[in-house]
């Protein structure tokens, strides 16, 4: 699949797509059609809606914490009868990054800092096992299932990785699928109105260079992600399993989301 290929265009919901397709060894890809990854959906247009009742999702897993759904509700397709995996453990005033915008210089540096030391220390927040591994249940169910937070690129991104991972997709493959964020959020177009919103909220104005930044990716944030993931339990299948997916669940997740490529 192509960057375009994978990318459902939406008017309200950003950063929608397929993060299926990818090859693994053995002539095999991962279904297509059947995972989805985006931002919130609480500004989703009647339009929006009627396509991702066509996706026939059957879980959509809400990685943000209580006061971000309260503040952005999802809005469903009528109808909707895809199960909501969401948590309310772990929640707080406000969301780290805008906690840490009111406190720091708004620069390019101290975002890479920011986001660096987020990566590390995500993997191991209780409320991420708990969401991480109910949605690794989900997808023993074999249905289609759509996974999201509030910008759809660092909670999104990592349990995206990770399903990479279990599922044999190469590193290269899993990391451009992670930075598609930086095409796919339409970061230039929206620069303006969210420097406004950050000004209005924070009382002064991030550089445009630091918001470039809290609205993309780095392949570095994953890279730290894993590499901790890795010290703390020696293996990526070691952290899997911490999620209940041991050797036997893994075999069975692969035997599901794994097809024959496409010619």
């Amino acid at each position: 699949m192509t960057p375009d290929e994978r990318l459902l265009p939406l008017e309200g919901v950003e950063n929608f797509r397929d993060y299926g397709g990818y090859a693994v060894p053995g002539g095999l890809q991962v279904r297509r059609g059947r995972l989805w990854r985006s931002a919130h959906h609480g500004a989703a247009t009647d339009a929006d809606l009627a396509r991702i009742a066509g996706l026939g999702l059957a879980a959509v897993v809400d990685l943000r914490r209580p006061t971000e759904r309260a503040n952005q509700p999802s809005r469903r397709p009528e109808g909707f009868g895809a199960r909501v995996i969401d948590c309310d453990q772990g929640d707080q005033a406000e969301p780290p990054h805008v906690a840490f915008l009111r406190e720091t210089d708004l620069s390019a540096q101290s975002a890479r800092a920011f986001f660096l030391d987020y990566y590390r220390r995500a993997p191991f927040e209780p409320r991420h096992i708990e969401l991480f591994t109910r949605y690794f249940e989900a997808l023993g169910e074999g249905a289609p299932v759509l996974i999201h937070c509030t910008a759809g690129k660092d909670r999104t991104g990592l349990l995206a990785a990770l399903t990479h991972s279990l599922l044999g997709v190469h590193p290269d493959d899993a990391a451009a699928d992670f930075e598609l964020t930086n095409r796919a959020a339409r970061i230039e177009a929206r620069l303006p109105q969210v420097t406004q919103s950050l000004a209005e909220t924070l009382g002064r104005t991030p550089s445009e260079t630091a918001v470039r930044a809290f609205l993309g990716v780095d392949g570095a944030y994953l890279a730290a992600a894993f590499d901790a993931i890795t010290a703390e339990h020696a293996s990526i299948e070691a952290y899997l399993a911490r999620l209940g997916v041991d050797p036997r669940a893994a075999g069975r997740l692969r035997e599901i989301w794994l097809e024959p490529m496409e010619a």
